[in-house]
């Protein structure tokens, strides 16, 4: 392989940046300033090849300390890891986070996604910029979905340096924005976790029972109510018996897949092929989507405890948690669960004194959507562009490192908990027959109690807005998000199941209920929606990277014509959007046509 750099060089502070990662280079060919004698022949070879996947770790690492990613500092990253630059200029124009190009080293993320939209998110922008004004010293960065739906409008402050400081403002206002963004250690803390649960602290509750009782940091604190007692279970039942319980529960992915944990669980353990790896799917980004975040905040062990059992009852001994780097109080805790969790003999070469290996790396993503679809997810931690694969083959077979993989999002994860706890013929009698189990569904919009509710499958929509305490003048509710669809208030009585909203027309997804009263100018939502998939496709298959720009630019002309002119418009719209479904690579350009088509089949949208 050729590799051709350029003469920029990094700065001190990149050059550490990097070093702090990957230690000292060792020699020119790594960018040591050393004689250029050790420059006639390459050193590293396959082992500095395999090292690959600290690439986006690397990337972050300079962006965390400067604020964007210089020429040189991508250069001496790739030198340090045997990448191509081209292909790791690619890699780091793909995520939004990143930057290439020269800002200030504070940058505000203001959410301008669905909730926040309709929470006034565009005012908060204009004023956000008219009170900082030129020369602040502050980037700001109309953003997509933070994941702080229930506390919409939301904004993220990040300011580089040694080490990166942030600061989260939501329910945001132009002066706590501003304030988070210019002094960030100064800012209001975030509110407990247990504040998204407006259920917190009842008895009946299975997923989220602890949120709000124990502390996020106390490890003892979790296993006094009841942690890795499932784990303890797990080691008595061994792998087979694991995955037999996992099945007999009925249990299928939470991500809105619906696939059986149990099938891919076996698939998984059946490959021949070794090592097998296990990845959490923690980059939740689908706009109105909170609850894995919720989650990892209020009970980060159980997280920890139930990849471990996965692990397991799989024949994997190591795990990625892939999670969005717009989750900073997440990482955090997660991140000192593991560590408390290894300390104790709970991740490491002997779980529980059991005889097991096993440990557990986060992976931060850098604000990518795509990278929710698995093996988007597999390439970029591999340190590659988060594009979809082409499946067949499919990573139960070939996943993260060409090796089998299993991968399940935080939410299926902690389900396995109480499996093992109340046993699979308990587990199952939750929900309906072929919808087990409890769900949580992430609520916002025009309700009063905003926040994750946990509620056995059959629940219908109308009580989970009664709970959440549904606002006068109800226009529309979407269900799964911008991937899903629009009911109308009139059909409330849906069955939140998997089988009950694909029989009425719609999809429940990852869980999301955003309801959205008659304030809302629907047609601008939709517009909204448009921008998002523009902007999150990958680009690598022709019928989601042009038709996605198709359809922003149709819902542009409807917006500003009548008549025969939207009809032509609107027929246009369906046509592209059935060649997006029928055509594209992966779920995004499938599903990016739903939602608006809902909105004008069922709401009658634009009539």
């Amino acid at each position: 392989m050729d590799l051709h750099f350029g003469d920029s060089k990094p700065t001190d502070d990149e050059r550490a940046a990097v070093d702090a990662l990957l230690g000292p280079p060792e020699s020119s060919w790594e960018g040591a300033d050393r004689s250029d004698a050790d420059l006639r022949w390459a050193r590293g070879g396959r082992a500095a090849r395999d090292r690959r996947d600290l690439l986006l770790p690397g990337l972050h690492a300079i962006n965390d300390r400067i604020g964007w990613i210089s020429e040189g500092a991508l250069d001496y990253l790739c030198r340090r890891l045997t990448v191509p630059p081209a292909e790791a200029y690619g890699v780091a124009t793909f995520y939004a986070m990143f930057s290439v190009k020269p800002r200030p080293a504070t940058v505000l993320h203001v959410c301008t996604d669905l909730a926040c939209a309709a929470a006034g998110a565009a005012e908060l922008c204009a004023g956000i910029e008219s009170r900082l004004g030129l020369g602040s010293g502050v980037h700001v960065e109309r953003s997509p979905c933070l994941g702080l739906c229930e506390r919409a409008p939301a904004a993220l402050a990040i300011k580089a340096g040694d080490p990166v400081r942030t600061a989260v403002s939501a329910p945001a206002t132009v002066h706590e924005a501003v304030l988070a963004a210019s002094a960030p250690d100064s800012a209001p803390g975030e509110p407990p976790a247990a504040m998204a649960v407006p259920q917190a602290g009842q008895g009946e509750l299975v997923l989220l029972q602890r949120v709000g009782v124990v502390d996020p940091a106390g490890l003892d604190d979790y296993r006094a109510h009841g942690g890795y007692t499932a784990l303890r279970r797990a080691f008595e039942l061994g792998p087979a018996g694991v995955i037999r319980e996992v099945t007999d529960s009925g249990l299928v992915g939470r991500g809105g897949a619906a696939f059986p944990t149990g099938r891919k669980w076996q698939a998984t353990a059946s490959q021949p092929d070794h090592p097998h790896y296990l990845v959490c799917n923690a980059d939740e980004s689908e706009p109105g989507t909170f609850k894995d975040r919720v989650l990892m905040e209020g009970d980060p062990y159980a997280l920890v405890e139930a990849m471990t059992i996965a692990a397991y009852a799989t024949g994997a001994h190591r795990g990625y948690l892939y999670l969005r780097g717009e989750y900073p109080r997440a990482i955090h805790r997660v991140q000192h669960a593991i560590d408390q969790a290894r300390a104790r003999g709970l991740l490491g070469d002997d779980v529980l004194g059991q005889g097991y290996a096993f440990d557990i790396e986060i992976r931060r993503g850098a604000g990518a959507y795509i990278c929710g679809e698995e093996t988007a997810l597999f390439n970029s931690i591999e340190g590659y562009r988060g594009e979809p694969r082409s499946k067949p083959p499919f990573p139960v077979e070939k996943g993260l490192f060409g090796k089998p993989t299993v991968e399940n999002n935080v939410e299926t994860l902690v389900n396995v908990l109480p499996i093992l706890t109340m046993g699979a013929p308990a587990y199952a009698a939750i929900g309906t027959g072929r919808s087990t189990g409890p769900k949580l569904f992430c609520v916002s919009g025009s309700v009063d109690r905003p926040g994750i509710y946990e509620l056995p499958f059959g629940a219908t929509l109308g009580e989970v807005l009664q709970l959440a305490g549904v606002r006068p003048g109800l226009r529309a509710v979407l269900l799964g998000g911008a991937a899903g669809g629009f009911v109308r208030p009139d059909e409330t009585d849906i069955p939140l199941t998997f089988e009950g909203t694909r029989e009425a027309g719609t999809t429940l997804g990852s869980g999301v209920v955003m309801a959205f009263d008659d304030t809302v100018p629907l047609p601008r939502l939709l517009l909204r929606i448009a921008e998002f998939f523009r902007d999150e496709s990958c680009g690598q298959c022709v019928p989601c990277r042009v038709g996605t720009v198709r359809q922003e630019e149709a819902l542009h002309r409807i917006a500003e014509r009548t008549g025969a002119a939207a009809a032509d418009d609107i027929a246009l719209l369906r046509e592209v959007g059935r060649a997006m479904r029928d055509a594209s690579i992966c779920g995004l350009g499938q599903t990016a046509w739903n939602a608006v088509e809902s909105a004008i089949d069922r709401l009658g949208a634009y009539e």
